[in-house]
């Protein structure tokens, strides 16, 4: 039974509060550095990082659907202007994360 709650814990900790839009980001980040920092070192850099990207997804997930159910909800705007949108929230998170990375390869 413990096995079980461990497992499903950190998902459920996510779903629990999802417009806790910072503690939803700081649990994705600490995720990614946790999940690369425990990657071998013999395999490339490259491939660690998508190890690690993955093995969060979870966390990207819950927190991307949080962005997205933050958003103002204007049935006026274009669904370009939507595209627009989603860009730039996937920019918001995933630029820190690649500096992040940048900063371990130096």
């Amino acid at each position: 039974m413990l096995i079980t709650l461990a497992g499903i814990g950190p998902v459920s900790a996510l779903a629990a509060e999802p417009a806790d839009l910072p503690a939803l980001e700081q649990a994705w980040h600490g995720c990614v550095r946790q999940a690369y920092d425990s990657q071998p070192e013999r395999g490339s850099k490259p491939g660690r990082e998508r190890n690690a990207l993955d093995e969060c997804k979870p966390h990207e997930d819950a927190y991307v659907a949080a962005l997205m159910a933050a958003r103002p909800d204007d049935p006026d705007m274009p669904v370009q202007g939507w595209a627009r949108t989603w860009a730039a929230y996937v920019s918001f998170v995933v630029d820190p994360v690649k500096a992040w990375i940048d900063a371990l390869r130096h």
